[in-house]
């Protein structure tokens, strides 16, 4: 059983995001959608510390990284806000855990999950080796050579198709909010307890997929910034797309 838990969370797959001003910084929407991502760590969170969890830290990974709502949430939780440089992006130095959850995720760029995008709206589309690379593989993948082992991914039906297709033994559960009648206490119920049962996944592993990698990534503005940012960073490109070669990761 995992008592060290690591939770990345975003806010496009949460219960109270429902189009893109709901994401956006400093709107109305926005401030309803803080307060239900912040509902949903909580149920979470408390459903951990029920099965057993000792230490849970959740790192806020939408935009500026402060979306989180401290006084909605467990003080037993730790609340990472922000950015930092180190070892992982946006992370630094990961917390001494074993197990990596990611909550309230998006379908990568290119599918046609809600609100579709990787990392940044400007990449029209990521691929490596020929398949759509969604979030959770880029975080597992930088979490791996710590031993961290992602056993928990939730997100709209899409975001949650690619997840488990691309990680062995990753537990998923969606968020339909395009059902009518979208009932956010009945899910978040729902969410905690297959969080918590989540806990001992003692099938998942570090991901670490084996190489070569060939990535090609479709800039959304076009042709002309795709070469400004191929030269800039010395990489290969054709038209819009950037071209990557690494043998491993």
């Amino acid at each position: 059983m995992h008592e060290k838990i690591l939770i990345i969370a975003d806010i496009e797959g949460s219960s109270g995001c429902f189009n893109y001003e709901a994401s956006s910084f400093k709107t109305k929407k926005w401030a309803r959608a803080c307060a239900a991502m912040s509902h949903d760590m909580n149920a979470l969170v408390l459903a951990l510390f029920e099965a057993g969890a000792q230490k849970i830290f959740v790192k806020d990974f939408h935009r500026t990284g402060y979306n989180l709502l401290p006084e909605l949430m467990d003080p037993r939780a730790t609340l990472l806000p922000g950015y930092l440089n180190g070892s992982v992006p946006g992370i630094g130095d990961p917390p001494d855990v074993t197990a990596l959850m990611m909550t309230g995720m998006h379908a990568p760029s290119g599918s046609n999950g809600f609100l579709a995008h990787t990392l940044t709206s400007r990449i029209a589309r990521l691929a490596v080796n020929g398949n759509l690379m969604c979030e959770a593989e880029l975080f597992s993948s930088a979490l791996a050579p710590f031993n961290i082992k992602p056993v928990f991914f939730s997100g709209c039906p899409v975001a949650c198709d690619c997840a488990a297709r691309a990680i062995p033994d990753l537990v998923v559960h969606p968020i339909d909010k395009t059902a009518d009648g979208f009932d956010a206490d009945s899910w978040r119920k729902d969410f905690a307890a297959v969080g918590a049962a989540s806990l001992h996944n003692d099938a998942a592993r570090p991901f670490l997929p084996p190489g070569p990698f060939l990535a090609e990534v479709l800039i959304r503005d076009g042709a002309a910034e795709a070469k400004r940012m191929a030269e800039r960073w010395g990489f290969g490109f054709s038209g819009a797309t950037i071209h990557l070669e690494e043998n491993e990761i």
